[in-house]
Parts: structure tokens; sequence; C-alpha cells
């Protein structure tokens, strides 16, 4: 039960950061993606802080035996700079470039804009059946 709480309470608090941000107005966000157009360079301060943040936490974090509310640590293999990352990572981008929307975003707009949802969470919900059937298991281990 307590993750539960620790979940809905973490979901709660980055939803709040995404709207209050605007990182769920999708024009706010295509703009910031447009520099030869309409550019907005204000969510680079939000990204820039995120960035601190998890500079600023993550080595004390990973001293940690184990997180606070899981029982292990998730850690990637993969250091390298491949051909998969390079086509999802476009992937992601053109969609984010398109829409506006990344999935945190795109699942808060369910509630302010459903029309919208409508069509961007079940792509959504396709795009990532399609991309993880065509993943390679064991990417990840066990720290």
């Amino acid at each position: 039960m307590q993750r539960l709480i620790i979940a809905l309470t973490s979901g709660l608090i980055f939803g709040a950061g995404l709207v209050i941000s605007e990182m769920a107005n999708p024009v706010k966000v295509q703009n910031f993606l447009d520099p030869f157009g309409h550019w907005d360079p204000s969510l680079a301060f939000v990204m820039g802080g995120a960035v601190m943040v998890t500079l600023g936490t993550s080595r004390f974090i990973m001293k940690r035996k184990t997180p606070i509310f899981a029982d292990q640590f998730y850690i990637s293999l993969k250091t390298s700079i491949d051909r998969r990352l390079i086509i999802g990572a476009s992937l992601f981008g053109i969609g984010w470039g398109l829409s506006g929307y990344c999935p945190g975003p795109g699942i808060i707009n369910a509630v302010i804009n459903p029309i919208e949802a409508l069509v961007f969470l079940p792509a959504l919900v396709i795009g990532g059946w399609i991309g993880q059937r065509y993943s390679v298991r064991g990417n990840s281990i066990q720290h």
C-alpha cells in the first residue's frame, strides 16, 4: 500500500510540474522545438532544472544497496550509441515534434484536452507495443 501511495504522490507532483511549466502545452513544446520560427527557449530551464536535480542526487542514490521504495535498481547494460538507439530516438523526436506531446504530457492532456487524447493515447500504446515486439530482451541487469 505504501508503494501505491508513493506512486500516486509522485505522479501528482510530476503532473502538476508538467502543467505549471507548460510542458503539457503542445504549442509551447512545438515552439521550443522550432528555433527558426517562433522559438520559445523557456522549456530549456525546465529541462535544465531536471538535469541539475538528477546530477545532484543520482550519485548519492546509487550508493544505496536498494532504492527506498523498491527491491532493486535496474541499470542498463548498453553504453554505446547503436542503430536501434538512433532509430528509436529519431522516431520519438519526430512524434514529439509533430504532436508536441511526449508520453507524460500526453497522458496529462487526457484530462485537459480529451479529444486529442483519444487519438494520441491509443497511438502511444500501439507504438509502444510495436517497439516492444522488436526490442531485444535482456538489456538491463539488477544491481
